[in-house]
C-alpha cells in the first residue's frame, strides 16, 4: 500500500489469547484505515489470533525464542525500517524501551499498560514478575508516553512503578468495531442454545488463575442446586486440567463445558442468559464492553481494574466481591430471573474504534 503517511509499528510478544492482543489488532485495523502503514511486529508469530491479522497490516516475525531475547532482532528491524512511532504492550514494553535506547529509533515510543500491576505482582510468584515494578520504575520513563487502559490501571501504575501522574494518560481500549455486530449475527451451531433448553451462563477468558473460573464453578454448583442451568466457558489455558478435575469432583460434568478457544464468541454473548466475569484482577476487560454492546445481562466481580469503571459503579451490571462464590451465585440467580432492558448506547459508545484511534494517533504522532 503506497502512502505518504507515517509508518507505525505495533510490538507484542505474540498473538496469544487475551484482551490486549485483540485490542492491538483493532488498533492496527483502525490506523490502517486512516492511511498509515502498520507493521505488526511480534517477538514470535504464534497464537490463536494469527488468522485475525488485518489484510493490509504487514506482519514482522522476529522469531525470538523468548520475548526478552528479541532485543537484537527488534533493534535490527527499527534501524532498517525506521518507523515514525512504535506502540508496545504487555511485557514487550521493556524490550521496546531497550531496543529504542540502543538504536535511537523510532522518534516516538508509547507503552500501553493493560493490567493492574500490583495485582499481577501479588499473584505471580516467579522472579520476573516480582522484579517488574522496579524495572518499570527504571525504564518506563525512557518512553515518550505511557497509556493506561483504565483509571484503575493508571493509579496502580503510578503507585507501583513510582511514576508521576503526568507521565500516564488514560485511553480506553478500542473495542466496539463495525465487525462486532456482524460477527454476533452469525449462526450459532451449539446444542445448548436450542429452543427449550436450560438457560446458559457464559464466561469467556483464558483458563488462568487471574480469571477465577474455579470460583465461578463453585458458584454455579450453588445455582444448579436451585434451578436447571448450564455453564459454558470459552477459552483455554494452563488451568484446564485443574478445572476439569473440579467439575468432575462437584458432579457437574453434564452441565459445565470448557469449550476451548473460539474465534468468534459474539453469537454466544448475544444468546446467553447471563454473562459472568469472575476475575481476581483485570485491566480493562474487553469482553465486558462487548457484553454491554450486545445487551447481555452482566455479573462481574468488583476486582482491581476497570470492571467498576465499565459498569459505572453497578449501573450497567451487578458487581460482587472477589473470591465469594455465594455472592456470585446470588447475583447470577438474580440476573437470570430479572427482566432488564439492554444497556443504553452511552454505556459503550466511548469504547468505539474511531474515537479511540483518534486519541492514539494524537499521542503517537505528537510533534
Amino acid at each position: 500500500m503506497k502512502t505518504s503517511k507515517k509508518r507505525l509499528a505495533l510490538f507484542l510478544p505474540g498473538l496469544y489469547e487475551g484482551g490486549a492482543e485483540r485490542v492491538m489488532l483493532n488498533l492496527a485495523a483502525g490506523i490502517v484505515a486512516r492511511g498509515h502503514p502498520v507493521d505488526l511486529v511480534l517477538a514470535r508469530a504464534e497464537g490463536p489470533y494469527m488468522p485475525q491479522i488485518p489484510a493490509d497490516v504487514r506482519l514482522v516475525d522476529l522469531k525470538a525464542p523468548r520475548v526478552l531475547s528479541s532485543v537484537p532482532a527488534l533493534t535490527t528491524y527499527l534501524r532498517r525500517e525506521r518507523p515514525a512511532a512504535m506502540l508496545s504492550a504487555l511485557y514487550a514494553n521493556l524490550v521496546a524501551v531497550w531496543a529504542r535506547k540502543l538504536c535511537g529509533f523510532p522518534k516516538r515510543l508509547v507503552l500501553t499498560e493493560h493490567n493492574t500491576l500490583a495485582a499481577v505482582v501479588r499473584h505471580k510468584t516467579d522472579l520476573r514478575w516480582q522484579a517488574y515494578p522496579s524495572l518499570a520504575r527504571q525504564f518506563y520513563p525512557w518512553a515518550d508516553a505511557i497509556i493506561a487502559v483504565s483509571g484503575a490501571v493508571a493509579s496502580e501504575l503510578v503507585k507501583t512503578a513510582a511514576l508521576s501522574t503526568e507521565r500516564v494518560q488514560v485511553v480506553h481500549n478500542p473495542i466496539v468495531t463495525p465487525e462486532l455486530m456482524l460477527k454476533a449475527d452469525m449462526p450459532l451451531d451449539h446444542p445448548w442454545f436450542g429452543v427449550g433448553g436450560p438457560p446458559v451462563i457464559l464466561s469467556i477468558g483464558r483458563l488462568t488463575e487471574q480469571k477465577a473460573f474455579d470460583v465461578l464453578i463453585h458458584a454455579f454448583a450453588l445455582v444448579r442446586k436451585n434451578q436447571p442451568a448450564r455453564l459454558l466457558i470459552l477459552g483455554d489455558g494452563e488451568e484446564r486440567s485443574a478445572l476439569e478435575a473440579l467439575i468432575a469432583n462437584l458432579g457437574l460434568s453434564a452441565d459445565v463445558s470448557l469449550a476451548g478457544f473460539v474465534q468468534n464468541p459474539y453469537p454466544y454473548l448475544l444468546r446467553s442468559q447471563v454473562f459472568v466475569l469472575p476475575s481476581r484482577w483485570e485491566g480493562l476487560p474487553t469482553v465486558l464492553v462487548e457484553a454491554l454492546c450486545l445487551g447481555a445481562p452482566i455479573v462481574a466481580t468488583d476486582c482491581p481494574g476497570g470492571s467498576r469503571e465499565i459498569l459505572q459503579d453497578g449501573r450497567f451490571g451487578d458487581l460482587v466481591p472477589v473470591e465469594n462464590p455465594f455472592r456470585l451465585a446470588e447475583a447470577i440467580e438474580g440476573s437470570m430471573q430479572a427482566r432488564r432492558e439492554p444497556p443504553p448506547r452511552e454505556s459503550w459508545e466511548h469504547f468505539g474504534l474511531d474515537f479511540i484511534v483518534d486519541r492514539y494517533l494524537d499521542i503517537l504522532f505528537k510533534a
